[in-house]
């Protein structure tokens, strides 16, 4: 098929990212995200997964971001590395715009042998997430049972990723392996600085994000949100920042140590929302297409995968509709709120 332009919605947003959920499923239980215990039936076959991203590809997606749950559960994660590296490599496909493949990890499950073979397989970056670096705290946010020995169990297996994601080739220098933590004010946000100060020793970019109201069973209050603003306030009174800004499409603002010693970067969806320039499509485990994180419902693709032209016009017909600002419309109207889709099954 010949390649088409980048096709670009209502507020003349590009597609640009395709983030693809591999399971719904987690080995965590984290009460913001509230995983399920079960796949949704349907999964999207691997020769589905290929031709989404093909397509995606086609129509402007640069990067592709491999979510869950927990995409390291999923059996198809290795062989579809392997299939797109064929691509990006290969003259004339579609995948060869690919300019990034990145995974988003909870690091439990990432040891050594793993983070080799993903390596091997083409993956460019790795995102890991740790709430906490208190034992007793890190297992409250992981939805663990056990109290503080099985949140300090946590911490050692994601320090233990790091190590393997490191020694695999995943370089924090070039951006290649960083960390996420989700800050709940009166949960966890005592941990903004221990955090700050492992991502400043393991030499990895922190990224904060606020609490967000995605999903209808974490219980989400807006007190509970702790802006982005103050975030960076707390973490510049201990160790000096300067501004770096937002790159177009991006989510993090980010900031450097004055004292070289990195960067940290915020996701402020709920003070600070950057709905004009968002270039996600979401598709979930089981083939439902979401063009926004809050959105309540999808539109189910599976009927459109008779043909890569089919899917093409039903990708392209739903991103010419999508005029989703959602953070930046309960921006204006404080309150506004409705149904959601769950985070663990949208892939976050």
């Amino acid at each position: 098929m010949t390649p088409v332009p980048s096709v670009a919605d209502q507020r003349n947003r590009p597609l640009g990212v395709l983030r693809l959920s591999l399971t719904a499923r987690c080995n965590l239980a984290c009460p913001y995200c509230c995983p399920d215990v079960a796949d949704p039936p349907g999964l999207l076959s691997l020769e589905q997964q290929l031709r989404l991203i093909r397509v995606a590809c086609r129509l402007g997606a640069h990067t592709l971001r491999l979510t869950g749950g927990e995409p390291l559960l999923s059996e198809q994660l290795l062989p579809l590395l392997i299939k797109v590296a064929q691509g990006r490599l290969t003259p004339g496909d579609p995948l060869e715009g690919l300019q990034q493949v990145a995974l988003t990890s909870n690091g439990v499950l990432l040891d050594h042998d793993r983070a080799h073979a993903l390596r091997v397989a083409g993956l460019d970056r790795i995102t890991i997430s740790l709430d906490a670096v208190d034992g007793d705290v890190a297992a409250r946010m992981a939805g663990l049972r056990g109290g503080a020995p099985a949140g300090e169990r946590q911490v050692q297996r994601v320090l233990s990723g790091f190590g393997a994601a490191r020694s695999a080739g995943f370089d924090p220098a070039a951006g290649a392996l960083k960390l996420n933590a989700v800050i709940q004010q009166g949960v966890n946000d005592d941990q903004l600085i221990p955090l700050a100060e492992l991502a400043r020793q393991q030499r990895v970019e922190l990224r904060l994000i606020e609490f967000m109201d995605v999903g209808n069973r974490n219980g989400w209050s807006s007190d509970q949100v702790l802006p982005a603003a103050a975030m960076v306030q707390r973490i510049s009174d201990r160790w000096p920042l300067r501004p770096l800004g937002r790159d177009a499409g991006g989510t993090a603002r980010r900031w450097s140590y004055a004292d070289g010693s990195g960067c940290i970067g915020v996701i402020a969806s709920i003070s600070e929302p950057f709905c004009g320039d968002c270039n996600r499509l979401r598709v979930t485990a089981d083939g439902h297409a979401f063009t926004c994180l809050f959105s309540a419902e999808g539109t189910d693709l599976k009927s459109a995968f008779v043909s890569d032209r089919q899917l093409e016009g039903a990708i392209v017909d739903l991103w010419r509709r999508r005029g989703d600002r959602y953070s930046e419309d309960r921006h204006v109207a404080p309150g506004v709120s409705a149904p959601h889709a769950e985070m663990a099954y949208l892939g976050g």
